[in-house]
């Protein structure tokens, strides 16, 4: 009997040794590892279990998301440099204008086609599903400084983009601007003598290479960064805030399936790439970018995510930076959902001439938004002014909001993954 029970905590110790050694070797086990246990540190020190004073719950989430603000913050030590020596030595290394504008014009197509479809699917299962059917206009309004969306002022939105104060723009952390200022100078290095621009392109190499050492340093804190991110998440929210707009998150989640379906079927039909050889590769980056909610912060991985599925460097360095700026397809889908959803719930039905300019506003507004989190929310509000959509409808989606932000987050990423391996042979 003594020789049976020694045997199996032998086996016991065995199989952990083994399994500890699958998880050291895989960064996507150990950040959906982490991902498991913080979900459920946090449910456990959330306000539904109450072990503990929410005051104290708020204080263990903090002190548990530190590796993930540490982790949040060498990322963005290193975005606006490595953004713009990515772009640049992008353009400037292309063999030819003809390659460029070829790349140009197939990436602008697939943002463009990709958003559009993303935000047509939002409002048809809107439609569908109505999930804003049955709930009752919060008497409580959003108190915030909203400013209706005037499409008279277009001309004026389209010029301020350009970055007439570059010095501004770094120290503001306005990635389109950064990214504009990026293409302008690539395409320039571009036109002059190699000898001239040489100088320039070597200090950005330097640059990007430091940039890119600095991210191999914050993937480290990774696992502990997922782990905190999750539980500071569950202990704010906790999980009694989605049961209440089951209808509405269901209707997003399947809307954002359907477009990572629609990005796999690209990925094998046009890119080649197997969905199972893809999420082997993807999936740690997909991960932090459900964890961190921002496309920006997760940029330099998925540089090098894109690498890893055999694209050039001179592609993936200049399509990422881009897509991460301008392909917002997720955004677009959750604020076609969202924007019904307050039209049903505050009773103001759209006309088909309404819906149609929905969909170009929509599509206007998230080619070029921040790829930070909560920033959907600020445009969301913005564009429901502008269609007589009462915004005190907010009060109530604010809640599930980071979780949504999270999903359609890992829908933008792969989106600039497909973007990538798509264009790999656009500068070949």
């Amino acid at each position: 009997m003594l020789d049976e029970t020694s045997s199996e905590l032998t086996h016991l110790i065995q199989q952990s040794t083994k399994l500890r050694i699958w998880a050291r070797s895989r960064l996507w086990a150990q950040v959906l590892i982490a991902m498991v246990i913080g979900i459920g540190t946090g449910m456990l020190l959330g306000p539904t279990a109450g072990l503990v004073p929410i005051s104290t719950a708020n204080m263990i989430g903090d002190w548990l998301a530190l590796p993930g603000q540490l982790f949040l913050g060498l990322i963005a030590i290193v975005l606006v440099p490595l953004v713009f020596a990515s772009i640049v030595s992008g353009l400037a290394g292309a063999p030819s204008n003809q390659a460029m504008r070829k790349l140009g014009v197939r990436l602008g197509l697939f943002i463009i086609s990709t958003t559009f479809a993303a935000a047509w699917i939002g409002i048809y299962l809107a439609r569908l599903f109505e999930p804003g059917t049955g709930l009752e206009m919060p008497v409580e309004a959003v108190q915030a400084d909203v400013q209706m969306f005037d499409i008279s002022r277009l001309p004026d939105l389209v010029a301020g983009v350009l970055p007439t104060n570059p010095a501004a723009s770094v120290i503001q952390g306005d990635l389109l601007a950064i990214v504009i200022l990026a293409v302008l100078t690539g395409v320039a290095a571009s036109q002059i003598q190699r000898e001239k621009a040489e100088p320039l392109l070597s200090v950005l190499d330097s640059l990007m290479s430091i940039s890119m050492t600095i991210v191999k340093w914050a993937m480290l804190l990774s696992p502990l960064a997922v782990f905190g991110l999750m539980a500071q998440l569950m202990i704010q929210i906790g999980p009694n805030s989605l049961l209440g707009l089951l209808n509405y998150v269901g209707t997003v989640l399947l809307g954002l399936a359907l477009l990572f379906l629609i990005y796999a079927l690209l990925l094998k039909l046009i890119g080649g790439l197997e969905f199972r050889s893809f999420f082997k590769i993807a999936g740690p980056n997909l991960l932090l970018a459900f964890s961190t909610s921002s496309s920006s912060a997760v940029m330099p991985s998925t540089i090098q995510t894109a690498r890893r599925l055999h694209v050039p460097d001179d592609v993936a360095n200049l399509v990422v930076p881009l897509g991460a700026t301008m392909n917002m397809a997720g955004t677009a889908l959750y604020q076609s959902i969202a924007i019904l959803f307050l039209a049903q719930i505050s009773g103001v039905d759209l006309s088909l001439a309404e819906t149609l300019l929905l969909v170009g506003t929509l599509v206007a507004s998230s080619i070029g938004a921040p790829g930070t989190p909560g920033v959907s929310i600020a445009i969301l509000a913005s564009v429901a002014a502008g269609f007589g959509i009462p915004a005190s409808g907010l009060v109530i989606i604010l809640g599930v909001d980071r979780l949504l932000d999270m999903s359609r987050t890992v829908v933008n990423v792969t989106g600039d993954v497909t973007a990538a391996v798509l264009m790999k042979k656009a500068l070949t």
